[in-house]
């Protein structure tokens, strides 16, 4: 499983933090920790462990703007 983020959707609101807090962080500066990590509209993310399922799913339901895709 992996997750997809469409960071131009996202505006940070950081529910999927309180859904998912080993996936998703915010930064100091309270934007997505993982912003840094890509250079491009797109963060896709390595192979999750399955036992994280549930708390991704709730994250991506979480999202006020559904900016984020749950992969098998």
């Amino acid at each position: 499983m992996r997750i997809t983020v469409d960071l131009a959707k996202c505006q940070d609101h950081g529910q999927c933090v309180y859904s998912a807090p080993t996936v998703f962080a915010l930064d100091a500066e309270g934007k997505l920790a993982f912003r840094t990590a890509t250079d491009g509209d797109r963060y896709r993310s390595e192979d999750l462990d399955e036992s994280l399922r549930d708390d991704v799913e709730e994250a991506a339901d979480a999202c006020p703007l559904q900016a984020i895709m749950v992969e098998d």
